[in-house]
């Protein structure tokens, strides 16, 4: 890629995420789905945001239950489909039903089949309490309104010894900060393990203590 049209990218982006950032203050804005092609590839400025990186730090393995909440187009899901395998599963979570039908589109035409698709808030998904292995935000808290109910939903419903990752990337508007994140994690339940990364483009995962057998 050109000096010029890494330029031009870059110009853009900072122009998209500037005005959807004034735009977010006063509503909550996710990405719609007609303009999925923002998120449907890795952000070239940043090696954190990349769905590979995000994921071999994860540590999936097959058999393993994870959910992608907020999931958009499935730049994660699909993938993570293919890691868990046959024996496992991944759910696909997003409040739009353009995004999931975009998803469900790619998992026909790659042949997976190990994809559950839920439309709903994280806050009110129909799910059951420690179930999942791993689940993941991939920029997507800052979209959430009440953002200590869904990280409450994420600490019930991951198992004992899960792991939720957060990433966030200073070019998505609802950039949330590690402090903020580590503080409505922790208030939750869970406990960081990790950190990848740095202040404007991270990668947190928290654990779910062994010791929340009841949750």
């Amino acid at each position: 890629m050109s000096a010029y049209a890494i330029a031009a990218l870059l110009v853009l982006f900072v122009s998209i995420a500037l005005v959807w950032r004034l735009a977010s203050r006063r509503q909550s804005l996710p990405c719609p789905s007609w303009l999925s092609w923002l998120v449907e590839v890795d952000n070239p400025f940043t090696k954190t945001n990349r769905a590979a990186t995000i994921i071999a730090h994860l540590g999936v393995e097959p058999g393993m239950r994870v959910l992608d909440a907020g999931c958009g187009p499935g730049r994660l899901s699909l993938p993570l489909a293919r890691a868990v395998g046959a024996q496992g599963e991944v759910v696909a979570l997003d409040v739009q039903a353009g995004m999931l039908r975009k998803v469900g589109d790619k998992a026909a035409e790659q042949g997976l089949d190990n994809i559950r698709f839920i439309e709903s808030a994280l806050e009110d998904a129909p799910l059951d309490a420690a179930q999942f292995d791993r689940a993941l935000l991939v920029t997507v808290l800052g979209e959430i309104p009440d953002q200590a109910a869904a990280l409450t939903k994420l600490c019930a419903v991951l198992k004992p010894g899960g792991v939720l990752s957060i990433t966030e990337i200073v070019f998505d508007p609802h950039f949330q900060t590690r402090r903020h994140v580590t503080r409505l994690a922790e208030t939750a339940g869970l406990r960081e393990r990790d950190f990848f990364g740095n202040r404007i483009a991270y990668t947190l995962h928290f654990e779910k203590p062994l010791a929340n057998r009841g949750d």
